[in-house]
């Protein structure tokens, strides 16, 4: 995923945020279908519109998030893309344990994106527009994973994908330089390579696993992970202040995770 948001920088220089993250689904579409080839039932009825509106969503969580980094300090983006996750973690949050991880998570959050009151009300609206969908990608992307359609998670990500693509075509109208280069061409599809394909694939198959409240925290640990690579990759050394927030949210997930369902009991975040 971080690698995929490096290649993503390269390309604001040719194209507008909104027209990179256009390519990034066109880039992810054209993969998946060239791995899945989804059967003719995944493009009809329930399945297609929940996969069609899933694709939509997710998309337009990448357009308005790469719309908010374009005009917010990056750390502030992602304190506030977090509200939406954080969001899903509460509802599904049942007892004082789940509260205190919950805390814990969200204070090593903000802590790791050293939020700074800087930037346009614009891309604060685009970073909260981008929490929302980040809340809708977490339930929707469990009904796919779950879904009685007959369709994989996989399948239907190609095809929400392919919907997507086309529903935000005039998104295209960004991304003029970019094809006359076949190296930026290339970019972009790496892009969605690495930015949706491996991530969101791995997220269907955790998302088959654990509850919804539970994915929203592990999502958590994101930025953690971008401090450590950043570290061992770039040599950035984390402050003490950031050392505090990834302790604080290893923490928090461990000690949300750590609570398994109890015996003979449906947990309340699983459907029946």
């Amino acid at each position: 995923m971080y690698l995929g948001a490096a290649l993503a920088v390269g390309l604001f220089d040719h194209a507008t945020p909104s027209g990179v993250a256009w390519m990034r689904c066109l880039g992810a579409a054209l993969v998946l279908l060239a791995w899945r080839r989804p059967p003719k039932r995944a493009w009809r009825g329930k399945a297609l519109l929940l996969a069609g509106t899933f694709g939509v969503v997710t998309a337009g969580m990448n357009v308005v998030f790469y719309e908010a980094i374009a005009r917010l300090p990056l750390g502030t983006a992602v304190a506030l893309e977090f509200v939406g996750p954080v969001a899903v973690a509460a509802i599904g949050s049942r007892g004082k344990r789940d509260l205190l991880a919950l805390l814990t998570v969200a204070f090593g959050v903000l802590l790791i994106a050293d939020v700074q009151l800087a930037g346009s009300p614009l891309g604060v609206l685009f970073a909260l527009l981008a929490a929302m969908a980040w809340a809708g990608y977490i339930l929707l992307g469990k009904r796919v994973a779950l879904a009685d359609t007959g369709v994989s998670g996989f399948d239907s990500l190609a095809v929400g994908f392919v919907v997507a693509t086309v529903l935000l075509s005039p998104l295209a109208l960004g991304t003029g330089p970019v094809w006359g280069s076949a190296w930026l061409l290339l970019l972009g599809v790496g892009v969605g390579l690495l930015s949706t394909v491996i991530p969101y694939t791995l997220d269907q198959i955790v998302l088959g696993k654990v509850g919804r409240a539970r994915f929203a925290l592990l999502l958590a640990l994101l930025p953690a992970t971008a401090a450590v690579v950043g570290f061992v990759a770039l040599g950035q050394v984390p402050t003490t202040v950031e050392m505090i927030g990834i302790l604080a949210v290893v923490c928090g997930v461990a000690l949300r995770s750590g609570e398994g369902p109890r015996r003979g009991a449906r947990s309340p975040e699983e459907p029946p």
